[in-house]
């Protein structure tokens, strides 16, 4: 039995490894965006019971670093203003395959101002609930990633959902692809080798 777990356990760390960032890829199209100031407060994030801590400072970094890696890629001719507030958060601890996985989740509301007008676009903060990707919850990533790596897959995920948030809302950006993307779409983890 054990034996089987390790080996099941070696090969979802295998699979982890090998996804690539959609990063990597050529971005989306965001009409005339380009990144203005990018905002993250996480001072009245409110942390699950059972998780591993993280100070607002890290957080804040975290996501930031997400927020630059992404939107930084856009040279539009207008720049956008992103603001993050760090509502709550679990990182998963270490538990008991299957009886006990605990799981990683981040919550966060989201808000984007148009610099040049000083307004913003959206009527009230988008709060926005992420998980890990799937591959670390099947066992529960606590098992299989430490902190900072649980971090930084969560930040790269809220990146990746705030701009499939903009690209619902295509009239803020001047976008004129076709189909937007939804924010049920599956993100993928940023691929490199886990904790």
């Amino acid at each position: 039995m054990l034996i089987r777990l390790l080996v099941l356990c070696a090969g979802l760390a295998a699979l982890s490894a090998c996804g690539r960032s959609d990063l990597e890829e050529p971005p989306v199209d965001m009409g005339n965006f380009r990144l203005g100031l990018n905002i993250v407060v996480a001072d009245k994030a409110e942390k699950v019971p059972i998780s591993r801590t993280a100070s607002p400072d890290e957080w804040e970094e975290a996501i930031r670093v997400a927020v630059q890696n992404r939107f930084g890629r856009y040279k539009g001719s207008k720049l956008y203003n992103i603001g993050i507030s760090v509502d709550g958060y679990a990182l998963a601890p270490p538990g008991i395959p299957v009886i006990a996985a605990p799981k990683s989740v981040l919550v966060i509301t989201a808000n984007v101002w148009d610099d040049a007008a000083q307004q913003k676009l959206n009527a009230e903060g988008k709060q926005i609930h992420l998980w890990e990707d799937a591959g670390a919850n099947i066992l529960g990533s606590g098992l299989i990633r430490g902190r900072d790596r649980q971090m930084e897959s969560l930040a790269y995920n809220a990146a990746k959902q705030v701009e499939m948030w903009f690209q619902s809302n295509p009239e803020w950006f001047d976008i004129r692809s076709a189909a937007p993307a939804t924010l049920a779409a599956q993100t993928a983890p940023p691929g490199r080798p886990l904790n």
